[in-house]
């Protein structure tokens, strides 16, 4: 194959791609790569001043990005949503589930309400946007569906009981999808951040008084083999290739993107 078709793969020119939750962080990364790409950007955010923020940042970077204002955990919403971007951009050809929320809070003080919360946005939302788009991709014979999972699709962690069996439920909503709509050319995976570097994690990279690294900073940065936090541009070309066409025949697979910390058992302590 000449390098000129691979390259060709990787374009996303004429898709319209909704990513859910793409305001700030991880979300908003990822639907400028996608941009960049050549698709075209639809977004949801819960409040209209959100999505008036997210609009702007987009525009100052060339971006013509399309909000919604809709809750992912509404199936009403979500489906008229859908359709309002169908009728505006087109029918979604790339949906990546990215909404989503933590509570850290130790097992046995967490309420039921707040472990439901959790669960219904982290999992219940991705089942039911996924619901929404999958029926016209089928119809058209082809989509892309990337759902953001987590290391702890993986691992435990203390106070994160809620978060960990959402984020574990995705990863096998993932491979049910491509199970149950495989074969109509659909192909939906995960990316598996790990601990990325954002404005929401800088309290725990930020250097201590006497001059010392954060306790958190130097417990991740010594568990991961990169030596470092992640970026949200680590993240930019998997979230492309997992959009394109690049990846046709992969399918059910959750992409880590940690910088090796899942594939490490440790320093051995001195």
């Amino acid at each position: 194959m000449e390098k000129d078709n691979v390259l060709a793969s990787f374009s996303l020119e004429g898709k319209v791609a909704l990513v859910t939750g793409a305001t700030y962080g991880i979300g908003f990364g990822i639907a400028t790569a996608l941009a960049q790409a050549g698709a075209k950007i639809a977004f949801n955010a819960r409040k209209p001043e959100q999505i008036d923020h997210a609009v702007a940042e987009y525009a100052k970077l060339g971006i013509e990005a399309h909000g919604y204002q809709c809750d992912v955990t509404d199936e009403a919403s979500v489906q008229a949503m859908v359709a309002d971007i169908a009728a505006t951009l087109g029918p979604v050809d790339i949906l990546v589930n990215n909404a989503g929320i933590i509570k850290r809070i130790p097992m046995t003080q967490m309420s039921a309400q707040d472990f439901r919360q959790v669960v219904d946005i982290d999992l219940v939302g991705p089942f039911i946007v996924s619901k929404a788009v999958i029926p016209s991709m089928v119809e058209r014979g082809h989509g892309k569906i990337i759902n953001i999972c987590s290391m702890m699709s993986e691992l435990g962690r203390e106070t994160v009981s809620a978060y960990a069996a959402a984020k574990g439920g995705l990863k096998m909503l993932t491979r049910n999808i491509c199970s149950e709509y495989g074969e109509a050319n659909i192909q939906c995976n995960a990316i598996g951040p790990g601990y990325i570097a954002t404005p929401q994690t800088a309290p725990l990279r930020e250097r201590q008084a006497d001059g010392s690294r954060h306790p958190f900073d130097s417990f991740i940065c010594a568990k991961t083999p990169a030596g470092r936090w992640g970026t949200v541009e680590d993240l930019m070309g998997p979230a492309v290739f997992l959009a394109s066409d690049a990846s046709n025949f992969v399918n059910g697979q959750v992409l880590y993107v940690d910088g090796g910390i899942l594939a490490y058992i440790g320093k051995q302590p001195k």
